[in-house]
């Protein structure tokens, strides 16, 4: 991992040291400003450029820290546009990129900066620290051995449930980003999509009115039916539970309902991935079935 100080520099030399030109990625409090690591705050003091999702939030940290440092929006909605600029700049220059809270990166454009920067050679660094996902996940009480992260699920029913469709077989836990206003009819969705699993709504992480609730989906749902709370917040889902075992029968029923639109290499693999049978069994069997057995 590139370092932003020389080897041997004491914290004093780092503070008052220039830093050396490249991409700097810093995470931010997703809450508390107290969790700002004291890395990031040198990083910021001495960046020569900040690149911010929201300059307005930024200027609050940086009020804060006791500076000011100039700043240049890079969102969705302007990245393309000034992104040259940015790596550009970083020849020789250190600029640094933060999110509005946590972990640059999650459900955000900074990943095409960070693939330029080292298509031009930029030297990238990473500050790690906060992460909603990350914390939502330690604090819901489900499995962590294995998960996925989902960001934010299309905001229209239909592209919802293509979407939640997609992971109802994966097996790990779920994690993703919802706003207030919209957290009921997404848990609807995904007790629809995924059935009742337990999962849990996180919320305010850090702050003094940190919330976690747990319970089936179907529960949760209800709970926030009506009106979702304020703000940005972390759904975790449990992973779907042991597969019920199919008999040869239910086997062959579901293959030849697959064989009916599909050849039997795929219609082996379909059947395999809702049962768990064998997908080398299946496809001898399918091949069968197929010469009328």
């Amino acid at each position: 991992m590139n370092q932003i100080t020389e080897p041997g520099a004491t914290d004093a030399q780092a503070s008052e040291a220039p830093l050396p030109p490249g991409l700097y990625i810093v995470a931010t409090p997703i809450g508390n400003l107290g969790d700002l690591s004291p890395r990031a705050a040198s990083v910021l003091t001495r960046a020569e450029t900040i690149a911010v999702e929201d300059s307005r939030v930024t200027a609050k940290l940086l009020q804060r820290l006791g500076v000011k440092r100039p700043m240049t929006p890079y969102h969705d909605h302007n990245a393309d546009k000034v992104r040259p600029g940015l790596i550009a700049r970083m020849a020789t220059q250190a600029v640094a990129l933060v999110s509005d809270a946590g972990t640059p990166l999650i459900s955000d454009p900074g990943y095409k900066l960070v693939r330029d920067a080292r298509a031009a050679g930029i030297t990238v660094t990473t500050l790690p620290g906060p992460c909603a996902a990350i914390a939502a996940l330690t604090l819901a009480g489900l499995p962590t051995d294995r998960f996925f992260f989902l960001g934010f699920l299309p905001a229209k029913d239909k592209a919802r449930a293509e979407a939640i469709a997609e992971v109802a077989d994966v097996r790990a836990t779920l994690i993703l980003y919802e706003a207030g206003p919209r957290l009921g009819a997404t848990l609807q969705a995904l007790a629809d999509g995924l059935g009742d699993r337990e999962a849990a709504v996180v919320r305010e992480i850090s702050k003094t009115f940190e919330e976690s609730v747990l319970g089936p989906l179907s529960d949760l749902a209800e709970r926030y039916r009506e009106s979702g709370p304020k703000g940005e917040i972390v759904i975790v889902v449990g992973p779907p539970g042991p597969r019920a075992a199919a008999s040869p029968e239910d086997a062959d029923a579901l293959l030849r309902a697959a064989l009916a639109h599909l050849p039997a290499a795929k219609a082996a693999g379909e059947v395999a991935r809702a049962t768990g049978l064998n997908r080398r069994e299946l496809y001898a069997r399918a091949m069968a079935i197929k010469d009328g057995d």
